[in-house]
């Protein structure tokens, strides 16, 4: 749980991607990004920004490959935290994994722990296993990747150990209602801020995705206008108003004890 009192500045990319081609992406990407400079402490990319959603080798890469290096330049570049997640290829697996860039160039991954079955992910990644909280500004970031959003059990907050929840996705449109009330859910059940970002367009397998991605504060409010369009906003979080909020309403004192098996 954080200790200092700043507030924090992120931004979300809500992006049209380009089917499985990543030099394309970080073009676009790059072009978007450069109006943030100076205006934002973190920027989050949709899932699979390098490629799309796709369930194939093409476009991914190893862990040093030069989408990791395009986000290392951009993110000292910008002085801010990147995140985003790719296809990465290791060991003879591949993962869909996210990366959270630090401006020094440290970097924190999170394998994507659940699969999506249904769109056959299961039987081209490898889940991970571990979850993962990122200290930057003196707040806790934890990053979970789509499907994860479903599973509040693997999101829990257990005391507090987070002060905000990121969600990178391609989640389709035909689901909308579903993703905008689970990031509601995650953020009221866990008193803390979470950021959902999706992606917008049609992928290479003719899924439309309707964006609404959304930063939403620990009482389970929109902070920002919902959107369809490609887009770019930001918003400033408050860490005193998260915190006197936890003092008034300390639900977490109340919570469950469990041992989660991976």
């Amino acid at each position: 749980m954080s200790t200092l009192n700043q507030d924090l500045r992120v931004s979300y990319v809500q992006a049209n991607l380009v089917w499985e081609d990543p030099i394309s992406n970080c073009a676009q990407l790059e072009e978007s990004l450069q109006n943030l400079q100076g205006h934002t402490d973190v920027i989050v990319l949709p899932e699979m920004f390098s490629t799309g959603f796709s369930m194939s080798a093409k476009g991914a890469e190893i862990s040093a490959g030069p989408t990791v290096q395009w986000m290392k330049l951009q993110a000292a570049r910008l002085q801010v935290l990147l995140i985003g997640s790719l296809k990465i290829k290791e060991s003879g697996k591949y993962f869909n994994r996210l990366l959270a860039v630090h401006p020094s160039g440290k970097i924190d991954s999170y394998d994507k722990r659940h699969l999506f079955r249904m769109g056959n992910e299961d039987s081209f990644y490898t889940a991970g296993n571990s979850t993962c909280l990122i200290s930057y500004k003196s707040w806790s970031i934890a990053p979970f990747v789509c499907y994860d959003l479903r599973f509040p059990v693997w999101s829990r907050n257990v005391d507090l150990k987070y002060d905000l929840a990121v969600y990178v996705a391609n989640w389709p449109a035909a689901r909308t209602h579903a993703w905008s009330s689970l990031l509601r859910a995650r953020a009221i059940e866990n008193l803390a801020y979470v950021v959902g970002v999706n992606r917008v367009g049609v992928d290479g397998n003719q899924l439309e995705y309707a964006g609404a991605s959304s930063i939403v504060s620990f009482k389970g409010e929109d902070l920002l206008l919902l959107s369809s369009e490609a887009l770019i906003q930001t918003e400033t979080l408050s860490f005193e108003a998260l915190q006197d909020f936890r003092d008034k309403f300390p639900a977490h004192l109340d919570a469950d004890d469990f041992t989660l098996q991976a």
